[in-house]
């Protein structure tokens, strides 16, 4: 695959995602170094799309036409401190923005596992952190910048565009190139995380609320390979009653871990966010790998399952039951909670949400199977899967668990009536049976 910079066609393209099991199919990919640029590339496209940090692990960024990376582009960072609100570029990722939004005294609600990923991608796939009160990554949207399939700017704010506003923020790149983004943002705090280990399920099952609101973010890993979760990583804010020499949180259901741990057991610590309660910035401790870290290129497959929180003991013991049937070929697995919202293709649209998260290894013919046995499991808990990640749910079923598609599919044919933005994944999953 080749490379179009300003006008020059060079070697060395992108030619696939960042886990490396998909192949993009369109020959150069387009690197434009203004916004006039990214317009004709659009205007003079027949099938865009919109290329973002690559961790999207199926064919929702591909296109066999035209398609465009964002990295050329000015990296806007604008922070307004007086209205606590950022403009980023369309290329930014998440490992930039914190650092500039930290040292204007600032901060996101949330972040990913990973700070690597662009804030775009992120946002137009319904990607999240985890917290009982923390919405989506997408939900920190006030306003969508994008070029249209003519090469015209719109922008679409959540105060004055209300409901075209609500369809536009999880768009999966259907509506548009989004340009640049402007986040809601919130005064900087500090962090202390601790890892408990040992969690058996039916702890869980019994104190559910109670351990997914100790902590302002609240993660647990395991491998299925018994009814119990390895470790529980808890991310408390630092108030008055953490100064130092204080106790450590109580957290009675798990024993606290006495030294670094990484989710996946055998995997090196030094790549993870710092851990036994050594305090530090938002920025450093959401996530759980550190920013400094670059993932090389995954060798891993992920999917993920988000289902409303009052099935969530039912989807966890539906899941444990498939443990030998997962071994094989299951890296390990997250539970993590994200609050309820009102974008339309949001995972969590109109529902408080429990995530569950698979990480695979690498061998798509071994885990397609698993993750079927795994969608069977779940059926009849309205599980709505990850836009960027390994599914096979049906699309007509897919689209039945969304009440606003309908409205969507509307939006989208209003500002690109001639399907210029949607490649051969979105219209299969978005308007076949």
């Amino acid at each position: 695959m080749a490379d179009t910079v300003a006008g020059e066609t060079v070697t060395g393209g992108s030619g696939s995602n960042w886990a490396g099991n998909i192949a993009f199919s369109a020959d150069r990919v387009h690197r434009p170094t203004t916004l006039d640029e990214l317009r004709a590339i659009v205007a003079g496209g027949s099938r865009v799309r919109a290329l973002g940090s690559g961790h999207s692990f199926n064919r929702i960024a591909d296109t066999d036409g035209t398609l465009v990376s964002l990295s050329g582009l000015p990296q806007t960072v604008e922070v307004d401190s007086a209205a606590r609100t950022v403009r980023v570029g369309g290329g930014v990722r998440y490992a930039e923005l914190a650092r500039t939004v930290h040292a204007r005294g600032l901060a996101l609600h949330t972040m990913a596992s990973l700070p690597h990923i662009s804030v775009a991608g992120s946002v137009a796939t319904g990607t999240h952190g985890s917290g009982d009160s923390a919405g989506s990554l997408a939900t920190a949207v006030r306003t969508v910048e994008l070029v249209t399939a003519d090469g015209d700017s719109l922008t679409l704010d959540r105060e004055k565009d209300g409901e075209r506003f609500a369809g536009s923020v999880v768009a999966l790149g259907a509506l548009g190139v989004v340009t640049s983004l402007t986040l809601d943002l919130v005064p900087a705090f500090d962090v202390r995380q601790f890892v408990h280990t040992g969690l058996p399920l039916d702890v869980l099952a019994e104190h559910f609320d109670a351990i997914t609101t100790a902590a302002y973010s609240v993660s647990l890993f395991t491998d299925w390979s018994a009814p119990r979760f390895g470790q529980v990583w808890l991310k408390h804010l630092i108030d008055d009653t953490a100064a130092p020499g204080s106790p450590d949180p109580d957290f009675p259901w798990a024993d606290p871990a006495d030294e670094p741990m990484h989710p996946v057991p055998g995997m090196p610590a030094k790549h993870c966010t710092e851990q036994l309660g050594v305090p530090g910035p938002w920025h450093a401790r959401l996530p759980h790998f550190r920013a400094e870290f670059t993932p090389s290129n995954g060798e891993e497959l992920q999917s993920e399952y988000l289902v409303p929180r009052h099935h969530a003991v039912a989807a966890l013991r539906a899941v444990a039951a498939l443990g030998p049937v997962m071994a094989p070929v299951l890296l390990v697995s997250e539970m993590r909670t994200v609050a309820a919202d009102g974008l339309w293709l949001s995972p969590a649209e109109g529902r408080d949400t429990v995530s569950l998260h698979f990480t695979w290894v690498k061998d798509t013919a071994k885990v397609l199977p698993v993750i079927a046995r795994v969608e069977a499991a779940l059926e009849g808990l309205d599980a709505r899967p990850h836009w960027g990640k390994v599914f096979t749910t049906a699309p007509a079923v897919l689209r039945g668990r969304y009440p606003r598609m309908a409205d969507f599919l509307e939006l989208r044919a209003s500002l690109d009536p001639a399907g210029k933005f949607t490649n051969d994944f979105l219209r299969r999953l978005l308007f076949e049976d």
